[in-house]
């Protein structure tokens, strides 16, 4: 039988996620944007929610093109807020399309967005050695610091808990617990 972290359960959708995807490294500017995205929609709901809402976000957000999110007007955001593939909560939506602009705006500085987010772990992914998920905390300094320059950018939904969300989901952490099979892979 495989060892799993527990938090992924017995639902498919979460098993696939968490062993194909959660803790993997993540350099792809595209990936990156689409899971910034993702982490602050989550925010207040549980992750399944957005995996399962995934590929309609991925409709709705034309593929997580930040040009193109960044160039949404409010009929575009009108017609998110009737959209019922996605959370339909006007903060989040109007943050998407902000976190867009402020994405291309760090990506014109830092030549990608990886190369600046990277810089909050020195370029590698942190390993961290929990043995429970109890043992996992909900934000580190590394996330702080991360959301206090992402905000001081223009970034919203990105606290401290949403960035390190992020930074699991993306590999920025290693946060796989000891016993579980993806560690080694993450």
């Amino acid at each position: 039988m495989t060892t799993r972290c527990e938090w992924c359960g017995s639902d498919p959708l979460y098993i696939a996620y968490h062993d194909h995807e959660w803790g993997i490294p993540v350099h792809d500017d595209p990936k990156l944007f689409e899971m910034l995205i993702l982490e602050g929609a989550q925010a207040g709901l549980s992750w399944i929610t957005i995996l399962r809402k995934r590929d309609s976000y991925r409709a709705a957000f034309d593929s997580f093109d930040p040009l193109k999110v960044a160039a949404y007007d409010e009929a575009k955001v009108a017609a998110l807020l009737v959209n019922p593939g996605i959370v339909r909560n006007r903060l989040k939506v109007n943050a998407a399309i902000q976190n867009a602009r402020a994405f291309l705006a760090t990506q014109a500085e830092f030549g990608s967005f990886a190369a600046y987010i990277w810089q909050f772990v020195g370029g590698r992914p942190l390993v961290n050695h929990w043995t429970r998920l109890a043992d996992i905390p909900a934000q580190t300094p590394e996330a702080e610091a991360m959301s206090k320059n992402l905000k001081k950018r223009g970034f919203k939904f990105v606290g401290p808990t949403i960035c390190y969300a992020f930074m699991q989901a993306t590999g920025l952490v290693n946060d796989h617990v000891v016993s579980c099979f993806r560690r080694q892979a993450g």
